[in-house]
């Protein structure tokens, strides 16, 4: 198959084009070879790759450098390629999330030989797998001068609206203990199963935070998202584990979180499995103001984590901006609009024009 891509064409035919070149995480290399040649075929633009993550950049001494990041893979086909039109919709693997939004920020690197900005934009591999082989954490840790900016959008579905920031999130378990016996003799025993409800009560109680950064209102939540215990159908259990999820708002650090959890559950036993910060969307920036300006509408807040907190750890604001639906990411029938895919291509013109 024939993958070169014509970054001439109009975006809606891009995008399907993109969406043709299967690129399941971990097979990104004939979509990134694709994506290589294009940009290096284009003389305003500085182009890098590592593995399969490649990185253009313009280099012309603006007073500020914007980053538009978007990953190239996509979870597997399922039985949706190659792409097909209906009216105003392209159905795909991965129309939504986000080939949309990599064939706008191509087109953008195609258009704009002298920005208003500089501008740098990164194509990356492996988002949708496991974390540590997730291009841009790659790229953070081997070159993070690559993705240095002042500020970042990630072309995330969003439906065509801004979304600040993201929550972080952390595991934890929180763990009861008893004593084990035969369960025709309980009293020898004590239950930890039983012992367990209090845990649950405090979430039963527990009233989510619902602060306000960077003028967009984020709603926490603390909630379980599994329990574990029992040993065989005749014995009373001596531990029960009851495992909670807390995603939490970009005022808080990672440690905060954790301490915040701590209290939360104090006078029990608490292990933390894992976490990942949060993203302050920086709207109070200047060149974050102009990117509102450009796009319209009202920004909300970000109700998930996204790759946004890579760049947050980078000391770049970001957020995450588009013309997916975020409903129909990794669903058989994904597919994307087209007038919103062009609207998308518009206002990043206007904004960075």
């Amino acid at each position: 198959m024939d993958t070169r891509l014509d970054l001439t064409q109009d975006v809606g035919a891009l995008t399907a084009r993109i969406v043709d070149v299967e690129s399941v995480s971990g097979n990104e290399k004939a979509l990134a070879d694709a994506v290589e040649e294009a940009l290096r075929a284009l003389p305003h633009l500085r182009v890098e790759r590592d593995g399969d993550s490649v990185v253009a950049r313009t280099e012309l001494g603006r007073g500020e450098r914007v980053v538009i990041a978007g990953h190239i893979d996509t979870v597997p086909v399922a039985d949706n390629l190659p792409s097909r039109v209906e009216g105003d919709l392209l159905y795909g693997c991965g129309t939504s999330d986000m080939k949309s939004g990599v064939a706008v920020a191509l087109k953008l690197a195609a258009a704009l030989e002298a920005p208003n900005r500089d501008v740098t934009y990164v194509f990356y591999d492996c988002e949708e797998i496991e974390a540590e082989r997730n291009g841009l954490l790659r790229l953070s840790r081997n070159h993070p001068g690559w993705l240095a900016g002042d500020f970042a959008v990630l072309m995330e579905p969003t439906d065509g609206v801004i979304e600040g920031g993201c929550q972080g999130t952390l595991r934890a378990q929180v763990v009861t203990r008893g004593k084990r016996a035969h369960s025709a003799r309980s009293w020898l025993g004590v239950n930890a199963i039983h012992a367990a409800g209090p845990v649950l009560d405090v979430l039963n109680a527990y009233r989510a935070r619902t602060p306000v950064v960077d003028g967009l209102e984020y709603h926490e939540g603390l909630n379980a998202v599994g329990v574990t215990g029992g040993v065989a159908g005749n014995v009373i259990p001596d531990e029960c584990v009851v495992t909670v999820n807390y995603r939490f708002a970009p005022d808080l650090s990672l440690e905060e979180a954790r301490e915040h959890v701590r209290e939360v559950f104090d006078g029990f036993e608490l292990r933390f499995t894992d976490g990942a910060p949060a993203a302050r969307p920086g709207l109070n920036h200047p060149v974050a103001a102009a990117f509102v300006t450009a796009v319209g509408g009202v920004p909300r807040a970000k109700l998930g984590w996204t790759d946004v907190s890579l760049f947050s750890g980078l000391g770049v604001p970001a957020v995450n901006y588009g013309p997916g639906d975020p409903n129909l990411a990794h669903q058989r029938g994904e597919f994307a609009s087209l007038s919103k895919i062009a609207e998308a291509e518009r206002h990043l013109l206007s904004w960075l024009s």
